[in-house]
C-alpha cells in the first residue's frame, strides 16, 4: 500500500469548520437559524443584484457545503462511481496539490515525465519534493509518456509518487486501459500512481467501465472546466478508495469550492445532453483542424483531448511560429520545457478554423 506523509498517520487533524450543511446531514435535521458562522448574511449586495440578477446573489452569502453532496451524487449517478469514493475540489490542479501535501514531505523523491502538465511540477518543487523528470517516448506519430521508464525510475529512486497525465498534456496521447494497470502493477507497492484525467471526457472511450473503477494505490483527479465549460468557477474532482480520501480531507481547505460554483456545477451536471453535444462539437472541429494541418504536411499528433499537438522541426521554428502569431493577438502554447520546445498546442475552438487565423504556422509547412 502507498504511503501518505507520516504526520498524517497520527490521529488528527480535524476538520474544524466542517460547515453547515455538514452538520444538518450529521444530525439528520435541518438549522433554520444561521446565527454562529459569521458571514455577512445581512448584507443588502444591491449593486451585485443590480449586475448578476437575484438568483445569483443568493449563492454569494454563505460558505458552501464543504462536502460538496450535490456534485458527488449527480457525478456518482451519471458515472456509476460510488458516492465515497468522489472528492470535490477547486479544479483538477487544487486536488494535485492536495495529492503532494498528503503524500509527499520535503526531499520526497517524485516522478513525472518531462514537459508534461507543468503545474504538477511546479507544486511538487513548491513543496520540496525532488521531482525526477523522465524522457517522452517519440517516434512517427507518438510523443507519450514512457510508462516503463516511469516504473523503472519509481524503483530507482524509491519514489513516493508517479505522475502521469492521460490523456496527455501537452502531446494528446492515450494510453490504454491495460496500459494503466501495468504501470500500477509495475510500480513499487508503496508508490502512488497519481492520473491526471483532466481531458477524460474526450476519449473516444470515456463511458467504458474503466472509467468508474477505484484503482488501490491510484488517485484519479478530473475536471469540470474542459468538457463541461467551467475553468472560470474552479470545480474538480478526485476518485480514489475512501480511507485514501479521508487522509485527502485532512490537508484540504475546508471551503475550496465556493457555493455559486458549486450551484453552477450542479445545474450544468443536471444537463449532460448539454455536455455530451459540447463534446462531440470539440471532437469534430478537432478532426477537420487535424485534417486541415495534415493536408499542409504538418506532423499532427494523435490525439484524444480537445486540442491538437503539432510538432515542427525544432524549438527556435516552433518558438518563431508561437512569437508571430502572439504579436498578431493570437495565443497559441508552446512547452516551456526544453524537451518539447518543438512542439505547438492549438485549442480545437471554432476560431482557430477561420481561414487565415493561424497563417503563420500554416506558412512553415512544406505544403503551404
Amino acid at each position: 500500500m502507498p504511503r501518505f506523509a507520516d504526520h498524517l498517520y497520527a490521529p488528527g487533524p480535524d476538520n474544524p469548520f466542517p460547515g453547515l450543511r455538514v452538520l444538518e446531514r450529521r444530525l439528520g435535521r435541518e438549522i433554520p437559524h444561521r446565527l454562529g458562522s459569521n458571514e455577512g448574511l445581512d448584507m443588502p449586495h444591491t449593486a451585485l443584484r443590480r449586475h448578476f440578477g437575484d438568483a445569483m446573489v443568493e449563492h454569494v452569502y454563505c460558505y458552501g457545503d464543504a462536502e460538496a453532496l450535490g456534485i458527488r451524487r449527480r457525478i456518482a449517478d451519471q458515472q456509476g462511481i460510488p458516492l465515497e469514493a468522489l472528492l470535490v475540489d477547486a479544479g483538477a490542479d487544487s486536488l494535485l496539490a492536495l495529492v503532494l501535501r498528503a503524500t509527499a514531505t520535503p526531499g520526497t523523491p517524485v516522478i513525472a515525465s518531462a514537459g508534461t502538465y507543468p503545474t504538477f511540477g511546479y507544486f511538487a518543487r513548491a513543496q520540496g519534493c525532488r521531482l525526477v523528470e523522465i524522457a517522452y517516448d517519440e517516434g512517427p506519430d507518438r510523443l507519450a509518456p514512457d510508462l516503463e521508464a516511469l516504473a523503472r525510475a519509481a524503483h530507482e529512486e524509491d519514489a513516493r509518487l508517479v505522475y502521469l497525465a492521460n490523456p496527455d498534456n501537452p502531446s494528446g496521447h492515450l494510453h490504454d486501459d491495460d496500459a494503466i494497470r501495468r504501470l500500477r502493477t509495475a510500480l513499487p507497492a508503496d508508490c502512488w500512481l497519481l492520473l491526471d484525467e483532466a481531458y477524460h471526457d474526450f476519449r473516444p472511450d470515456a463511458d467504458a467501465p474503466f472509467a468508474a473503477e477505484v484503482l488501490p494505490g491510484v488517485i484519479r483527479c478530473r475536471t469540470l472546466s474542459k468538457a463541461h465549460g467551467l475553468a472560470g468557477l474552479r470545480v474538480g474532482y478526485a476518485i480514489a478508495e475512501p480511507e485514501t480520501l479521508a487522509m485527502l480531507m485532512k490537508v484540504r481547505i475546508h471551503y475550496a469550492v465556493s457555493t455559486l460554483s458549486q450551484a453552477a456545477a450542479e445545474v450544468v451536471l443536471d444537463h449532460p445532453e448539454e455536455t455530451r453535444a459540447h463534446v462531440q462539437a470539440v471532437i469534430e472541429r478537432r478532426d477537420r483542424l487535424a485534417a486541415h494541418f495534415r493536408r499542409l504536411g504538418a506532423d499532427v499528433l494523435p490525439s484524444a483531448t480537445n486540442f491538437l499537438g503539432i510538432r515542427l522541426a525544432d524549438a527556435e521554428l516552433a518558438r518563431r511560429v508561437q512569437a508571430e502569431l502572439l504579436e498578431a493577438g493570437r495565443l497559441i502554447a508552446r512547452p516551456a520545457h526544453p524537451g518539447l520546445g518543438h512542439l505547438l498546442r492549438i485549442t480545437a475552438v471554432e476560431d482557430a478554423l477561420v481561414p487565415g487565423r493561424l497563417a503563420a504556422l500554416e506558412a512553415v509547412l512544406p505544403g503551404a
